[in-house]
């Protein structure tokens, strides 16, 4: 990794809690320079503008969302254990490492959605991604004979996704993971259901 990589990498770390927090909006230079202990100059030097810092953040916080999800995953084995991985954990997630301010999907879509189009477009990306990962898991699931053939997996992803976002959305705005633990029985019926 050259010098550049390296700089580039930890302003994008350093910021990254920041920009989840307080959006694209409300992040200033000034939280940038104050986070990476660095110049205006040395930012811009390594970056074209903030609309390129802030979807390097986005992608970054992503990134490691999805990481501690894949490492629940990767110890299941049926497609049902899969979907029960966000029953299971996400409220635990939501309350470890992984979180710096939030979901970081929930987050950007709110503040990018009528203000930056270029940063919603890296949000629907990150949404359409993770309905068709779900899909293909309900898909799976019914080629092996775990859940009803007749389920609309695309539709239950969908369900699955606002379920779990609207969560986090009440969760944060009332100040109390309980409400996240609710709303996740809710998602473990409908699971149970699908067979």
């Amino acid at each position: 990794m050259s010098k550049a990589e390296r700089t580039r990498s930890f302003i994008i770390e350093k910021t990254a809690p920041i920009f989840n927090k307080k959006g694209f909006a409300g992040t200033s230079l000034n939280d940038m320079t104050e986070a990476t202990g660095l110049t205006k100059g040395s930012i811009y030097g390594n970056f074209s503008n903030k609309d390129e810092v802030a979807i390097a953040v986005f992608d970054y916080n992503l990134q490691k969302l999805n990481a501690c999800v894949a490492a629940q995953f990767s110890k299941q084995k049926t497609a049902k254990d899969k979907l029960m991985v966000y029953v299971n954990n996400y409220e635990e997630i939501f309350n470890s490492s992984c979180d710096d301010g939030g979901c970081p999907i929930l987050n950007t879509a709110i503040d990018a959605d009528d203000t930056h189009p270029q940063l919603r477009n890296q949000v629907a990306k990150a949404v359409l991604s993770w309905k068709a990962r779900l899909t293909q898991i309900l898909e799976q699931g019914k080629a092996n004979g775990e859940f009803n053939a007749n389920i609309n997996a695309e539709q239950i992803a969908l369900t699955m996704i606002s379920m779990i976002e609207g969560s986090i959305m009440i969760s944060k705005l009332l100040g109390s993971s309980a409400y996240i633990a609710t709303v996740m029985q809710s998602l473990k019926k409908l699971i149970n259901d699908l067979t």
